[in-house]
Order: C-alpha cells, then sequence, then structure tokens
C-alpha cells in the first residue's frame, strides 16, 4: 500500500463520519429550535422521537470510523447497543407520529414515512441479528441501511432548501416528493458503499 492510498484512506476515514454528523445535526438543531418557540408543549412520541434521533445521528456517524473500531472495539460494541436501541425509538415513534397525523399530512406523505420507519427498524433488528451471529458483512450493511434512513431528515432539509433557492418554496407535492427523494437517495448512497467495499468484507452481503 502506498503512502498517497494511506493517508487517503485517513483522510476519507476521519470525513465520512464528520460529514455524517454535520448531516444529522441540521434537522436536530432546526428541530430543537422549533421546540423551544413553540407555545405548546411537544407531545411525549415528539419528544422521545428527538431524544432518541440525537444520540443515533451524532454517535452513529462515529461508528463509521475505521480507527475507532480498530483502536477501540469494546467502545464500538458498546456505542453500537445504545444505538439499536436509540434507532428502533427512532424509527417506531415516526411509525407512531406518520399514523397519528395520517389525517393531516395525505396519504402520500404518509405512506412515506411508513415506508422509512418499516425500512429502518427492520435494518436494525437484522443488523443486531447478523452480529449476534458474529456475520460482521450483513450487520454492517444492515447497520449502514438503517442509518441512511435515519439521516432523511438531514437530506430533505437540504434537498428543501436546495429547492427554495432554485424555484422558491416548494409546494405540498413537491415537498413530499423531495422527502421521499431523500429516503431513497440516502439508502442508495449506502448501498453503493456496502458494495464497493473489498470483497472480503462483502462476500456474505446480501
Amino acid at each position: 500500500m502506498t503512502h498517497a492510498t494511506t493517508t487517503h484512506r485517513r483522510t476519507t476515514g476521519r470525513l465520512v463520519p464528520a460529514g455524517l454528523i454535520l448531516l444529522g445535526a441540521a434537522p436536530l438543531a432546526a428541530g430543537t429550535v422549533s421546540l423551544s418557540v413553540s407555545a405548546a408543549p411537544p407531545s411525549p412520541a415528539v419528544l422521545l422521537h428527538a431524544l432518541a434521533a440525537a444520540p443515533y445521528t451524532l454517535l452513529g456517524g462515529l461508528q463509521f470510523a475505521p480507527g475507532l473500531r480498530a483502536r477501540r472495539p469494546g467502545l464500538h460494541r458498546a456505542a453500537g447497543r445504545l444505538l439499536v436501541v436509540c434507532g428502533l425509538v427512532v424509527a417506531l415513534t415516526g411509525l407512531w407520529l406518520a399514523v397519528a397525523n395520517a389525517w393531516h399530512d395525505g396519504p402520500l406523505p404518509t405512506g412515506f414515512r411508513i415506508a422509512a420507519g418499516t425500512l429502518m427498524a427492520g435494518s436494525i433488528v437484522l443488523g443486531y441479528a447478523a452480529i449476534r451471529r458474529r456475520d460482521i458483512a450483513r450487520h454492517r450493511a444492515w447497520m449502514a441501511r438503517g442509518y441512511a434512513l435515519g439521516l432523511g431528515a438531514g437530506t430533505q432539509l437540504v434537498l428543501l432548501a436546495f429547492a427554495s433557492v432554485i424555484s422558491g418554496p416548494p409546494g405540498p407535492l413537491s415537498t413530499t416528493l423531495l422527502m421521499g427523494l431523500a429516503w431513497a437517495g440516502n439508502l442508495a448512497v449506502a448501498e453503493w458503499g456496502v458494495r464497493r467495499r473489498p470483497q472480503r468484507l462483502r462476500r456474505s452481503v446480501s
């Protein structure tokens, strides 16, 4: 391995977690501001969703740092256990809120939210089951998919901001389609990352 290759991998190993954390932090900050200025107190489901989303998105980004996994495997495992719980809380409260607000939001946004929440919860469960079998390749693949879906709010914020700059604030249908595009795009990037891993790590991924 050349020095340039080693340097590139180290740089990528730092930039990827930093980028993921930054993407996850944006909607957390926006949500915190929104809750702080709201006259009505948040519902228990909204509060639980926000409290679980913070460690899931921020701590979850660090799990993608190769150095952490290599040098501190115990910390990686401990954080992973916490993230399984937080991720499932995020997904399940998201499903609850989607169903509870279906009458107001309409069928298409509700369908997107239910699909994303179900896929996220399923990915986390499958990732946990895989590591219990010591199947590291499938564990990493499913956890990456679940985390990508969990970062959907961050990508939605970016896409909506970009659309607003280009053509003004998007309408309800455009907002809904961008919301779905964010989840689909995140999942596609995660899948690309899974498939481009070295053969020895992705041999058993399905």
